[in-house]
Parts: C-alpha cells; structure tokens; sequence
C-alpha cells in the first residue's frame, strides 16, 4: 500500500513524499492509519534536519488506529486508538509490544505529548527528592514546560525559569504558579535550598545557576541535551561550586530507564508513557491552547518557524486524518 511521509530530503528542506509499504504484518505486529504525530523540536531540528544525513525521515510520537493485527498478538483488536512513537507518517506499522492503549475519553490529538512527558519522568522515576522538595526547572521549551507541569502535579514545590517572555507566557497561562525570567541567586527562600534542579535548556549558564542554588548533596539532572556550546565559562566554576556544595551531577537523559518492566529494575519507559497518559487524561498536565495543529503538506514552513524561533505556539502537531 501507499501511504504519505515527511521526509527531510537535504539540510533544512522538508517534503512530504509518497512511499510504499508492505501490507502483510509480522506475526508479533500491528498497522493502521495515523490521526496524529507530534514534533520534538530539539530531537528533530539539531540533531536530523540540520543534520548531514540524508534523506532522512523524522519523527517522534504518534497516535494511530488499529486496522491489522499480527497472528501472534492477541490482546489488541481493530479499532483500537494506540500510541507509539512513530515517524510523521500517514500509516503506522510497528511492534504491538512497543505501543499501549489510548484511555477512553482522551482526546487523540493529546496522546503524543506522553511521549515529551516521559522524558523527564525518567528523573521523577531516578531522583533521590520526594514532595514536597523545591524542584527548579530551567528552559520552558516542549519537555521543560511539561517537566515542570508533570513535577507540580506530583507536590513538588516547583520553580520555573526562562528567559524567552512567551515561554513564560505558556507556563503561567498553564497554571505554573512561580514562573520567573532567571534564577534568583540571592533569595534566600531559593539560594541553597533547592532539591533538585532539572536542567532543560542544553545552556551551560543554567547548569551553573543550579550548581549555585541546589542545597548540599542537591541533585542537578542535565536533561536538555548540550547541541551546542552556548557560554564561555571555565570549567573551574563548575568544579568549585560541585565541590565544596557537595552537588551530585548528572546525566538526565530518558534511556537511563529500560523500555519495558524488568525485574529488578524500578520504572519504565513505556510505564512513564501510560502514566502521563494518566494525567492528561485527568487534566493534571495541560495542554489545551498551547498547541498549533498543522496539515502535513506545510512541514518545511512548520519546521523554518521552529528554526527561526517564529512559532506562535509551545508545540506543534500534524494532522493525519485527510492524508
């Protein structure tokens, strides 16, 4: 069969192409078409459109119903609503182990955001802080934002911060009740009494202001991913302050976590995406009006906007459904 895809064909050039795809599933699969993919501008910007590769095809989280079934998958019929993180695409084809089940009740345009809701609750699942702790949050991007939400929901006492005045926007407008434009080192309900400090901005400065404000053995998890060098700082600083503050640094990146249960093992990838799916569903995490819904045949001005910072909207999805 023929299905529609986005496929980055050269450095900063995205098209919507038509490909072909075998209609006979694996024994262990499922396929059907697709209603929704969301965009992880970080994942799909810096490390695949201005990329090198190509062509290449991106994509991240998907939404899709069930039309075939695998003869060896037998707790999933046809008709289902399931996530899975899938390519921008019009059919999905892909392990049924490797999706779950859409609550009834949620919205199905809402169901990718599971996916950049998972990528912190990897350090929710990891951290050594319990609520009520001070969380600060820094870079209000797509999985900044929902970090900040997910960790409210949860009783941390959370603190956001971005310098950008529409992310802040976005927060507040989300119900994040401190939202502030940079971390104030010198209050002294903050300086030295952070539990933990998630980092989502990639910037080097913000990972500093951490290492100055997380409280002794505070933990700093580095989730947004360092792209580019950002701020002329020596090493020193960061040293100093890790040193005699006792900071424990770290990585803060999603796979720490296996994708499935494991024995022995506390939390999952796939676990993370049904309990964010959880609550969205029960209106803890929100993202009504923060999203701008696109049609897959305007993908390059979809991903120059993202490029050039012209986005009217924290994040952005492709409808499927008349592909």
């Amino acid at each position: 069969m023929r299905y529609q895809s986005i496929c980055f064909t050269a450095p900063e050039q995205a098209e919507l192409i038509e490909s072909e795809i075998a209609t006979s599933l694996n024994p262990d699969e499922v396929a059907g078409s697709t209603l929704y993919t969301l965009i992880s501008p970080g994942t799909e910007l810096a490390g695949i459109y201005g990329g090198s590769h190509f062509p290449a095809q991106p994509g991240y989280a998907a939404v899709f119903r069930v039309e075939s079934v695998g003869q060896a998958v037998g707790d999933i019929r046809e008709g289902e609503l399931r996530f899975c993180m899938g390519k921008h695409q019009s059919y999905q084809r892909v392990r049924a182990a490797d999706t779950i089940p859409v609550p009834d009740g949620l919205a199905p345009q809402l169901v990718p955001f599971c996916r950049l809701m998972g990528v912190t609750m990897t350090t929710l699942q990891t951290t050594l802080a319990r609520p009520p702790a001070q969380v600060l949050v820094t870079g209000l991007g797509p999985v900044g934002h929902l970090c900040a939400q997910v960790f409210a929901a949860y009783g941390y006492d959370v603190l956001a911060v971005d310098p950008v005045s529409a992310r802040r926007e976005w927060a507040i407008q989300a119900g994040l009740p401190r939202v502030l434009e940079g971390v104030p080192h010198d209050d002294p309900s903050i300086a030295r009494r952070i539990d933990l400090h998630i980092e989502c901005s990639g910037h080097e400065g913000a990972a500093l202001d951490g290492c100055k404000v997380v409280k002794k053995k505070g933990e700093i998890a580095l989730v947004g991913a360092p792209w580019t060098q950002k701020a002329d700082i020596q090493a020193h600083e960061f040293l100093r302050e890790i040193f005699f503050n006792y900071v424990l640094l770290r990585s803060g990146w999603e796979w720490e976590l296996p994708h499935h249960p494991l024995d022995f093992r506390q939390g999952s990838i796939f676990t993370n995406f049904s309990e964010a799916l959880r609550l969205l569903l029960a209106g803890k995490v929100v993202v009504e009006g923060l999203y701008q819904q696109c049609d897959p045949s305007s993908c390059q001005s979809v991903y120059q906007d993202l490029l050039h910072r012209r986005a009217n909207s924290l994040f952005q999805i492709f409808s499927w459904q008349s592909s």
